[in-house]
């Protein structure tokens, strides 16, 4: 039993280790879609800001690739920091090591599976739901989990 949140926010506690793992890699993943993005707009010379599009003289627009590859970036920063809210929050419920480690990178997994078939590969649907899917569920399920406990 978890007696205060020291032992949780502890380097030698597998959980919380495993936790800042998978949220170092989700931070690098999520930037690395701001570049990606960045490399499709030069690459096509896709530009929706007028002073942007001026300074590679050409007129603003906007590019179905380049928006795609937009479109999973803000994906995930819509789901990327609740997880970070959620899966501290159940790592404070002393849940199995091995069910939180194996949630962690599911939803890891998960989040660059979404990218790849979304903005790199274009894979159709529903390999995409899927994949959103199985992150969307486990943050609901470490959210459930959270609440229940602390009641």
């Amino acid at each position: 039993m978890v007696n205060s949140i020291l032992e949780v926010i502890n380097l030698e506690n597998p959980i919380f280790r495993g936790y800042v793992l998978c949220s170092s890699v989700l931070v690098l993943k999520t930037m690395a879609m701001a570049h990606l993005t960045g490399i499709q707009r030069f690459k096509r010379q896709v530009f929706v800001n007028p002073e942007d599009a001026a300074v590679f003289k050409c007129k603003p627009k906007i590019d179905a690739n380049v928006e795609r590859v937009r479109r999973a970036h803000l994906n995930d920063l819509e789901n990327i920091p609740i997880f970070f809210v959620a899966g501290f929050g159940y790592m404070l419920t002393n849940p199995p090591v091995r069910t939180a480690l194996m949630l962690f990178k599911i939803f890891t997994i998960a989040r660059f599976l979404h990218s790849l078939v979304y903005a790199v590969v274009k894979v159709p649907q529903p390999a995409r739901g899927l994949a959103w899917g199985t992150g969307y569920c486990i943050t609901g399920f470490m959210a459930v989990k959270t609440l229940l406990h602390f009641l």
